[in-house]
């Protein structure tokens, strides 16, 4: 069974080598000591989001925080091709649900959109304290699931910003999918980039689904709007459906 996992920030592991002694203190220090009550001898993995594991065993516990020995440094490499999910503002919590599954499946980069139809508004000081709350969800999903990435958060699109992000992947390669049941081409079946960089995205509208003018500002993008299946899925379903799908096309769930 794998180790359980602990967060630290970007570049705070990049000395750390196999014999090292590292402390895990803080938030994860105490989560770690007191709530989890880990103790000498048990192995954990810390990482720092961006790919670097340390594989650890507990030397001591201590009010400050654990005290741990590096036994394997890992630095796992991004992958070749990144699932990103651009994923509608959806009401009671439906989008941090599809975004909470998707980090565990897998998904690379997540994209907050303001659809037409989206009930929920980001708007004035609401945008940072949700933009927290989605930090905080992709955080705790990628530690439950013991991912040494955390899913990079992008600042919240409207339509003319998700337009020009479509743009964007596909001048490098990418491609771009709108879920649709009105699509005639399943995402199973969907040709998908190869080359190193390239980003696939997953547009999924509210529980409204995606509005008829936006199809068709995304389609003259560029985009190709696809099913999933001969059944509608909710908004916190239908992302994570298909980027398990991709995933196990791309080859990671081998």
């Amino acid at each position: 069974m794998s180790a359980p996992v602990f967060l630290d920030e970007p570049g705070n592991l990049d000395e750390y080598v196999a014999g090292s002694t590292y402390l895990l203190c803080g938030t994860e220090g105490r989560h770690a000591g007191v709530v989890q009550r880990r103790g000498p001898g048990e192995r954990i993995d810390v990482v720092d989001g961006a790919g670097v594991r340390l594989r650890c065993q507990i030397l001591a516990v201590a009010a400050g925080g654990l005290e741990l020995d590096v036994v394997e440094r890992v630095d796992e490499p991004a992958p070749e091709v990144r699932l990103v999910l651009v994923q509608a503002l959806a009401k009671g919590q439906r989008d941090e649900m599809a975004v909470e599954s998707a980090t565990e499946i897998g998904v690379d980069v997540v994209v907050p959109w303001q659809a037409d139809r989206s009930i929920v508004v980001w708007r004035g000081d609401r945008v940072a304290k949700n933009r927290a709350r989605w930090a905080a969800c992709l955080r705790a999903a990628a530690k439950q699931s013991r991912r040494a990435r955390v899913p990079d958060l992008v600042p919240a699109q409207d339509g003319p910003g998700l337009v020009r992000l479509v743009r964007e992947v596909l001048t490098e390669g990418g491609a771009a999918l709108v879920l649709d049941q009105a699509g005639s081409v399943p995402v199973a079946d969907v040709g998908l980039p190869s080359a190193g960089g390239a980003r696939v995205l997953v547009v999924v509208g509210p529980e409204g689904g995606v509005s008829e003018r936006e199809v068709a500002s995304l389609t003259e993008a560029g985009a190709q709007v696809v099913r999933l299946g001969p059944h509608v899925l909710r908004s916190s379903t239908a992302g994570p459906v298909a980027v398990a799908v991709l995933a196990q096309r791309l080859g990671r769930w081998t």
